[in-house]
């Protein structure tokens, strides 16, 4: 099964415009993700689906491969189903162009996911929560999983509720030690998907809870469809604020020491 890769990199983000472009070391945030993409064996070939000339124009002069879509998409979906559609791929890969630090096993353990079982169409990560400030953080999005794995809900709110733990988002917390009943996850939200799945997914319009969470991979579950969730050892940053790039580069430059 062929496998393609491709970065969506809108450069109008209305928290933080042009952070793709946004330096972190001497690199910018696009060349960190692209990079690290590029490491994962499981990826035949691996783009850029840009919206802005000044994309474009970065991501050649390091030496990589992009292409200029259309400015309308409302979602990276669409723009990942408008790269795809004419090219011969068994399994589309969506990788965030705001996440700088991801490790590129983690495009590998989705990739491998599809290709194992034909009958998973979509694929996620997700890692265990070690700390109270990220159950209780809504830009944090939460996954509960079935005893397979396949997810069952994604919310911005800590899910689930430990009742006994009284109504405070904090207290849930208790529950994060490994000598506690329940283990806490966060979605990180690379996806892979079968080409066939991609497209179908594109053409669902936006669900309720969908548009009540701001959580796109809602409108799969909401539609009846299962989505594979693979637990990962990396965390890594997303970046949507200027103060999220701070803490990419402490993080980034906290590793390279």
């Amino acid at each position: 099964m062929t496998s393609l890769g491709i970065i969506p990199a809108r450069y109008a983000a209305s928290r933080f415009e042009g952070k793709v472009l946004a330096k972190i070391g001497n690199k910018p945030m696009i060349q960190h993700v692209w990079e690290r993409a590029k490491k994962a064996h499981s990826l035949d070939d691996l783009i850029v689906a840009a919206d802005d000339d000044r994309i474009i124009k970065v991501v050649e002069e390091f030496g990589g491969k992009a292409v200029f879509t259309s400015k309308s998409h409302p979602s990276g979906t669409d723009r990942l189903r408008e790269i795809a559609n004419p090219l011969d791929v068994d399994i589309v890969v969506n990788i965030q162009a705001d996440e700088p630090l991801l490790n590129h096993s983690m495009i590998d353990s989705l990739v491998d996911t599809l290709r194992d079982d034909r009958d998973i169409v979509m694929a996620s990560l997700m890692k265990k929560i070690d700390s109270i400030e990220e159950i209780s953080n809504p830009n944090l999005v939460k996954v509960v999983v079935d005893k397979n794995n396949f997810a069952l809900y994604f919310s911005r709110s800590p899910i689930p509720f430990i009742r006994d733990n009284g109504e405070a988002p904090a207290e849930q917390a208790d529950s994060v030690s490994p000598n506690k009943a329940h283990q806490f996850y966060k979605h990180i939200g690379l996806y892979a998907y079968t080409k066939d799945f991609l497209f179908t997914f594109a053409n669902l319009p936006p669900s309720s809870l969908e548009k009540y969470e701001k959580l796109e991979q809602l409108r799969a579950l909401e539609n009846g469809y299962r989505i594979k969730m693979v637990e990962t050892q990396y965390d890594t940053i997303g970046v949507d604020t200027p103060e999220d790039l701070v803490r990419a580069r402490a993080t980034l430059y906290k590793n390279r020491g």
